[in-house]
Order: C-alpha cells, then structure tokens, then sequence
C-alpha cells in the first residue's frame, strides 16, 4: 500500500506545482478562483485515488500492473504538461524506458503522450537523438545484459513477450473475452461507483487534461484487440480517471458531502469483502499445509497434491518448507497442435479414472490431498478406498462456479484401524 500513497503524493506535488503556474497566469478553472479551492480539488483527486476499491485489490499484491502503476504517475510528475514547472524530459522518459523493461505492455498509455510531447517539441531532432534515444539504447542495453547472465543466453524478452501474447494470441489459452469486454464490464468494474464522477468530471476538467482521457481510451482500445483480458492489465489507467473523478467531486456543492460518503463507503465494503472474504480459500489452505510442517514431527514423510485448476494456490513462496507437492500442470501449447489437452483437462474429463490408473498402487499415494468441494462427491469412492479423511474446511467464495467450489477441502490418508 505504501507505494501507492507514494504515487497519490506524487500526484498532489503534480498539481499544486501546475496550480502554482495556473495562478501566476491567470488561466484558472471557472469554478475554482482561490487556491482554496484548487487544494480541495488536489485533496478530492487524491481521495478518489486512495478510495478506490481497486486500489486497494491490486496494490497488495505482487503484480508486474502494480510497478508499471507506480512508475507511470511518478513519470507524470516529469512530463511537460502546461503551467508545470517540474518538466523533465530525461527523468520521465528514464521512468517509461524503466516501466517497459519491467512490463512491456506499460509503453500502451504512454503513445498518445510521447506523441503530444513530440508534437509540441520545436526542438524534435534534438529530443529525439540527445534524449529518447539514448536512454532507449542504454535501459534495452542493460535489460539484453541482466536476461543474459541469467538465461545463460541472449534473450530479447521484450520479443518473446509480443510474440506469446500478440503475434501467437497464446494469452487466449488463459481465456478470452469479446473485443468490447473492456467497456462493457472491465471497466466500469474497475471504477466502480467511480464512474458517475468520471463520466461528469470529462466535461468539467481543463482542456489541458484532455489528454488524459485520449490516454485512457486508446488504453482500452490497445487491450480490446487483444483476446485475453484482465482487469489488471488497465490498472495503470486508474490514476488518469481518479483527475476526472477530483473534478467531479469538487464541483458537487450541495451534494459533496453525500458524494463523499457514498464513495468511501461503497469502496470500502467492495475493498474490504474482496480482499478479506472473497476467494480467501486458496490462501487459508496453504496455511493449513504451512502449520502441517511446522506442528509434526513426521512431516519428512508427508507429501501434498493439489487437484484444483491450475495456479489456484501459492506455493512454496507460501510454505516456506521442503515439503514434497504436486499440483495439476497447464503449460501454453507453444506446438499449434489442435487437440492439445493440459494435465489439468485431462484430470477434468474424468476426475475418477485418471486417479486410479495414476496411483495404481498404495506407495505412490501423497499423504494430502487439496481439493474443491465440487470434486468431492466425484472421487468419493477413491478417497474411500484409499483411507483419505477429510481434515480441514477452508471457505472460499460464495460465488461458485465451473470447477471452482465454494469450499477447499483438505483430505489427510490414514493407517488402516485409525480412522477416525
């Protein structure tokens, strides 16, 4: 969380600095004469930031999305926007350069504004080959180098990432979505009861933040063409929304206060139910295995297989202990075989059979089995002829679906006569 406070601060030094300029020049927003109100603006855009429930959802977690954020309203304190006095074209071209090595798919929002900047620049030349090229050269350079000692061999990673996911569409074995999913659902979802005061705020702000909804649109135009969507691949957007929404919310006179509380409350609840509540399961089961290792003695001979769809749960970055585990493999098919079935789909089509003709005999049964409730009644005869009981219950979600449930179940194998 604390980087993302760090980016809101940014974005008030952002807008007091071109505040500071606006009010030298005389060029204020109609309804806002006094640097009394300019501040309530600042502190409503960094409200509307630090509110927001998708803030909260994706800031916790160690997401690529969460750093190409981060870096991207840093980069903004630097760009030459008018009546600022922090434009630096080396420092905010460094951050993007820095954004890209780490997420190449961070460049997207930053077209329209590197475009704008080279439009306006008299000196073009001069910016391109004594700034933008420079830095390129030097920040690929050291990314060629860093996959160099670690691969073992020259790997251009930004390539292989444009072919995996554009060239090849291989992002669509992890699903896929209709073109328009952005602006009908992943959207409006990631804003959430924001979107009223985003919309109102688009006609109310300074035509030198327009810009900023060019950014925001070509964002979700980019992401649209490509099959596979997330919600997190347009998070680095949110805080080009949350100058909108401050906008909005300044200009509410009589209705601020009941705005206000209407966003706090509505983010707060949806922040808190999906961060503590919703699909919690996969998290409280690793527990459970982490406190198996630590609490007995015979664990040197325990062993855990996760039956669940692929990537349901951590793994050892959660158990933190050589403990043997297994779970249901899903590799991309990078061979263009058109009958192409992953372990996972294989296990899916017939959960009891591929059990019985996998552990054909009792020495290559694990100890511990991790499971959805909804394979339970399934393989019921297999974890009774193979002495499983079940152990633990982890609530999961009250939103079941397909072949996730709204339990984790963990099942434990017994010695014959000890049953419980």
């Amino acid at each position: 969380m604390g980087g993302h406070i760090s980016a809101g601060s940014v974005l008030i030094c952002i807008k007091k600095i071109r505040y500071d300029s606006a009010l030298k020049k005389n060029e204020l927003m109609p309804f806002a004469t006094t640097w009394m109100d300019l501040q309530i603006i600042i502190l409503s855009e960094f409200f509307c930031q630090l509110c927001s429930w998708f803030t909260w959802y994706c800031c916790t977690r160690t997401l690529t999305n969460t750093m190409e954020t981060v870096l991207t309203v840093i980069a903004l304190f630097y760009y030459p926007l008018e009546g600022s006095k922090s434009m630096n074209s080396v420092k905010y071209s460094s951050l993007v350069a820095l954004a890209f090595i780490i997420r190449p798919t961070a460049v997207i929002p930053w077209v329209p504004l590197l475009l704008r900047h080279f439009w306006q620049e008299q000196r073009k030349l001069d910016l391109f080959l004594h700034q933008f090229l420079p830095i390129g050269f030097v920040t690929f350079s050291l990314s060629l180098i860093i996959d160099r000692i670690f691969f073992g061999q020259w790997t251009l990673v930004q390539y292989n990432f444009l072919k995996f996911n554009v060239l090849q569409d291989l992002g669509t074995f992890y699903g896929s979505h209709p073109w328009h999913w952005y602006f009908s659902q992943g959207f409006p979802a990631v804003l959430g009861t924001h979107l009223p005061f985003f919309i109102h705020g688009c006609f109310l702000a300074s035509k030198r933040y327009r810009i900023f909804l060019v950014t925001v649109l070509w964002t979700l135009l980019v992401y649209s063409m490509l099959s596979h969507k997330e919600f997190r691949f347009i998070y680095p957007v949110l805080p080009f929304c949350m100058v909108f929404c401050g906008y909005s919310l300044n200009h509410l006179k009589t209705w601020k206060k009941p705005a206000i509380s209407f966003l706090f409350l509505s983010n707060m609840l949806l922040a808190l139910y999906t961060g503590l509540v919703h699909q919690r399961g996969t998290l409280d089961v690793m527990t459970n295995i982490q406190e198996l290792c630590y609490n007995n003695p015979n664990v040197s001979s325990a062993s855990v297989f996760i039956m669940m769809p692929c990537h349901s749960t951590p793994y050892y970055s959660h158990v933190h202990y050589p403990l043997p585990m297994r779970f249901l493999q899903c590799p991309p098919d990078l061979s263009g075989k058109s009958d192409y079935l992953t372990e996972a789909d294989i296990f899916y089509l017939n959960p009891l059979k591929w059990l019985y003709r996998e552990f054909h005999n009792d020495s290559t049964l694990p100890t511990h089995l991790i499971i959805f409730s909804v394979l339970e009644e399934e393989i019921s005869p297999f974890l009774i002829s193979s002495n499983y009981e079940r152990t633990a219950v982890c609530f999961h979600t009250h939103l079941p679906e397909d072949r996730t449930g709204s339990h984790i179940y963990v099942y434990e194998r017994k010695l014959k006569g000890k049953l419980n």
